[in-house]
């Protein structure tokens, strides 16, 4: 059985960044990312969302809200505080984008932050249900789950996720309603490829943050997790020139 996917803190500068993961995963998504910036000098705090990096795809549903990951999002702000960071910035890919934007929202003193592929304003996109089930499905073979015991937690999740996605729908809405309050600067980075959010959302995101300088990237070819995928290093560059201006 492979260890749980946890949360990971890498000290290093003075200048701190807090990266949330996506949807169904953990900071593994983030990790190559978060040792890029380590090298530039930055502190990097990745927290797990509660209910994820488990053996157990329930634990999502069963342990998780968008109101308890928000609670997660505010508890990552306070522990780098404690850790004594005055400049602290905060960036997600994909669902953790939404809960990056709500922080920039409701904590004006974070130096900035921003979005990768993030579903925050709602564009016709894919289906994150059948992502879902096969993620679920993967992680479920990955620690060696009996069959029927798999196929039973399968039909669990199949009749269930969708009352978590229009939870977290619902949020995305308010997150989008309120980006007009954002005015700390604000990267967004969208594969062109993307299967799981379409690509016009970001750009409506962009649009929407009339208050703030907003620094937008596009990926082409790229698909969704472009802190992993063939975007990787060009998003590191991007991302490493927007936070020195932020820090500066």
């Amino acid at each position: 059985m492979q260890a749980p996917n946890k949360s990971f803190y890498f000290e290093h500068g003075p200048k701190a960044i807090i990266l949330m993961h996506a949807f169904a995963s953990g900071p593994v998504d983030v990790r190559l990312l978060a040792r890029r910036l380590e090298r530039s000098n930055y502190s990097i705090y990745a927290p797990l969302l509660t209910g994820h990096g488990t053996p157990d795809f329930k634990d999502i549903i069963l342990q998780g809200s968008p109101e308890i990951w928000l609670e997660d999002t505010q508890q990552a702000i306070q522990f780098m505080k404690h850790q004594g960071f005055e400049d602290i910035s905060i960036f997600g890919i994909s669902l953790g984008g939404i809960f990056s934007a709500r922080a920039l929202e409701l904590h004006p003193e974070l130096v900035g932050g921003g979005s990768f592929g993030s579903p925050i304003v709602r564009k016709r996109q894919f289906s994150v249900h059948n992502t879902f089930m096969q993620m679920a499905r993967a992680n479920y073979l990955r620690y060696k789950t009996d069959p029927k015991v798999m196929a039973d937690k399968l039909q669990w999740l199949d009749e269930h996720i969708d009352d978590l996605l229009k939870r977290i729908s619902d949020f995305s809405a308010v997150v989008a309603s309120n980006l007009p309050k954002i005015h700390q600067p604000y990267f967004i980075g969208q594969g062109m490829s993307d299967e799981i959010v379409n690509p016009e959302s970001s750009q409506l995101v962009r649009d929407q943050l009339v208050n703030s300088k907003v620094s937008y990237h596009e990926y082409p070819n790229a698909s969704h997790m472009i802190t992993v995928n063939s975007a990787h290093q060009q998003l590191e560059i991007d991302l490493s020139n927007f936070l020195t201006k932020i820090y500066e």
